[in-house]
C-alpha cells in the first residue's frame, strides 16, 4: 500500500468514530443542543421516562423554530409529526451517544457516553474567544517539559544543580518579600488567559473518566464471554480469571492511566491545596468579570475529580461483583443443555422455512398444555374460620391533642421566605446580625439549616471567614447558642434572595 492509501485508510477510520459521527450529521446542531440542555454539568444520569419527555419537548420546540431535527418513527395517531423520545434515545443508545443502564433503584436511566462528552467538550472548546496561542498556554507547555525532565535525569549531580537553582531562586523571593518590597501583580488579560487554559483541560475531565468506565465495562463483557465459552477444568478458569480480574485496570491504557492520577488524587492535602488555589484564583480582580455559571463550574474542580473517581471504582466494584456472581454461578452441563435445546429449535425453525411459504401460517403455542394431574383437598374444615370477628371498639377522640397550623410550624422545617426576606431587606452587616433582628419564633435552631442553604454559594460562608454565635430559641421558650459562618451582606442582600429564588425555580422546573 502506498502512503496516501494508509492515511486514507487511517482517516476513514477517525471519521467513522461516533464522536465526529455525532459532529457530522446535518443533525448535529439539534442533537448537541438537546444534550447539552438535558445533561446539565451537575446531572450525569436522567430517568428514562423524564428523558423521553425532554427530548420530545426540545426537538419539537427545535423543529417549530425551523432547526433540522432528526427522523425517528411517529407515535400512533400523532398527526402533528411530533417525534418520538424514546425511538430518538433508542437511534442514540445504537450510535454509541447514549447509554441505557439501571439505577440502584432498578429503575432505567440515561446517562452520555464518552464519545458524547467529547464531541460537547470540543464544541465547548471551539465556541470560546481565545487565542491559540498564548503566554500561559506556553508557560504551562514549558513547566510541564522542565518538571518531567528532572524526573527523568539519571544524573544525581545534575538533580542537585536543579534543586539548588529552585532554592536560590525561591529564597531571593523571599527575602525580596521579607524587605518591604511590593507583590508582582498579574495583570488581568494574563490571569483571564491562564483562566481560560485551566478551564479546557477541566471540561475534558468527564469525557476522560467516562472512556475509563467504558473500557472497563468491555473488559468485563470480553472475560465473561470467554469464561461462558469456556471447557477446562473450574479450578483453572477460577485462577486464571481471578488473576485477570486484579489486574484489570492495568489491562488497557485507560486503566493504567487511571491508576496514575488515582494514586495522584488520594492525597487528601494535595486536593485542599487544589480547591484553596482554586479560591486564590477566584479572589482575583480579573474574576469580577465571570458569571456565576463561570465561577460555579470552576470552584467544583475538585467535585468533578472525586465524583469521576467514585463513578470509576463503583463501575469497577460492580463489574467484579457481577464477575464473582458469575463464577459462583456458572454451571457447565446446564449451558451445554441449553446450547442443544436452543440448537434443536434453529434447525427446527430452518426446516419449516424450508418447506413452508412466504404467507403460510403455522400454529406455535407459546406454552404447552396443562397436564391434568388430580389434586387432593389441602385445607379442611376450621371452626375458627366460620366464627363471626370481634367487634370493633370505637376510638377515643380525647387522646389526640387539638393540632393547628400554628402548632405544626413551629415543630416544623426551617420558614426559608422569611430567613430569604430578611436576608434580601436587613439593615444589619452580617447574617448573623440579620437572623438576631427576627422575632422569637423565627429564630428556632432549625432556622440555621435554612441560613446554611440560603448561604450557600457565598465565599466568606463556605471559606468559614467569620464565625459567629446564633442565638436561638426553641418552641418551648428555651434559648440555645450554636457557633457557626457567617457572611457580611453589604451590598449583597438583594443578590443573595435572587440567586436562591433561581435556584428554587430551577428546582421546581427540574421536579
Amino acid at each position: 500500500m502506498t502512503d496516501v492509501d494508509l492515511e486514507f485508510a487511517r482517516v476513514r477510520a477517525v471519521l467513522d468514530r461516533p464522536t465526529l459521527r455525532l459532529m457530522s450529521r446535518p443533525t448535529s446542531a439539534t442533537v448537541l443542543a438537546v444534550f447539552r440542555t438535558v445533561f446539565d454539568r451537575d446531572v450525569q444520569y436522567v430517568p428514562a421516562d423524564r428523558m423521553h419527555l425532554q427530548v420530545e419537548e426540545h426537538v419539537a420546540r427545535l423543529q417549530a423554530a425551523g432547526a433540522r431535527v432528526p427522523a425517528s418513527e411517529q407515535n400512533e395517531g400523532d398527526e402533528g409529526g411530533r417525534p418520538n423520545g424514546r425511538a430518538l434515545c433508542r437511534e442514540w443508545v445504537a450510535a454509541q451517544w447514549l447509554v441505557r443502564s439501571n439505577s440502584p433503584d432498578g429503575d432505567e436511566q440515561y446517562s452520555l457516553t464518552s464519545h458524547a462528552l467529547e464531541a460537547l467538550s470540543l464544541v465547548d472548546a471551539l465556541s470560546a474567544d481565545r487565542a491559540l496561542i498564548s503566554e500561559s498556554r506556553l508557560a504551562m507547555i514549558v513547566d510541564a517539559v522542565h518538571r518531567w525532565a528532572a524526573r527523568a535525569e539519571p544524573d544525581p549531580d545534575v538533580q542537585i544543580r536543579r534543586i539548588d537553582a529552585q532554592i536560590a531562586e525561591l529564597q531571593a523571593e523571599r527575602e525580596r518579600l521579607e524587605n518591604g518590597d511590593d507583590v508582582v501583580a498579574v495583570e488581568d488579560d494574563r490571569m483571564r488567559d491562564g483562566y481560560t487554559n485551566i478551564s479546557d483541560l477541566i471540561r475534558q475531565l468527564p469525557s476522560d473518566f467516562k472512556r475509563v468506565e467504558e473500557a472497563v465495562a468491555a473488559m468485563h463483557r470480553s472475560i465473561v464471554e470467554d469464561f461462558r465459552q469456556e471447557v477446562r477444568p473450574i479450578g483453572e478458569i477460577l485462577d486464571d480469571y481471578l488473576a485477570r480480574t486484579d489486574n484489570l485496570m492495568e489491562a488497557t491504557p485507560e486503566g493504567r492511566a487511571f491508576e496514575g492520577a488515582f494514586e495522584l488524587l488520594r492525597d487528601d492535602a494535595l486536593l485542599l491545596r487544589l480547591r484553596d488555589d482554586i479560591g486564590t484564583i477566584l479572589s482575583h480582580p480579573f474574576a469580577r468579570e465571570l458569571g456565576a455559571g463561570e465561577r460555579r463550574a470552576f470552584r467544583n474542580t475538585v467535585t468533578i475529580l472525586r465524583q469521576g473517581i467514585e463513578d470509576v471504582l463503583a463501575q469497577r466494584r460492580q463489574l467484579t461483583a457481577t464477575l464473582r456472581d458469575q463464577i459462583v454461578a456458572h454451571d457447565v452441563v446446564r449451558d451445554r443443555e441449553l446450547d442443544a435445546v436452543l440448537r434443536s429449535i434453529n434447525r427446527g425453525l430452518a426446516t419449516l422455512m424450508d418447506q413452508g411459504g412466504a404467507r403460510d401460517r403455522i400454529p406455535l403455542p407459546l406454552l404447552p398444555a396443562a397436564a391434568e394431574v388430580g389434586t387432593l383437598r389441602e385445607r379442611f374444615y376450621d371452626p375458627d374460620a366460620e366464627s363471626v370477628p370481634p367487634p370493633i371498639e370505637e376510638p377515643d377522640d380525647d387522646v389526640f391533642e387539638d393540632l393547628d397550623v400554628e402548632m405544626l410550624r413551629r415543630h416544623g422545617g426551617p420558614l426559608l421566605t422569611e430567613l430569604r426576606a430578611a436576608l434580601r431587606f436587613a439593615e444589619a452587616d452580617s447574617s448573623a446580625d440579620a437572623f438576631h433582628e427576627l422575632p422569637p419564633e423565627q429564630r428556632r435552631p432549625v432556622e440555621l439549616f435554612g441560613l446554611a442553604h440560603l448561604l450557600t454559594g457565598h465565599e466568606d460562608f463556605e471559606a468559614a471567614t467569620h464565625v459567629a454565635e446564633h442565638r436561638t430559641v426553641r418552641p418551648d421558650g428555651t434559648a440555645i447558642t450554636f457557633h457557626m459562618p457567617t457572611a457580611a451582606l453589604a451590598d449583597e442582600s438583594a443578590a443573595v434572595g435572587d440567586a436562591h429564588d433561581d435556584d428554587t425555580q430551577n428546582a421546581q422546573e427540574a421536579r
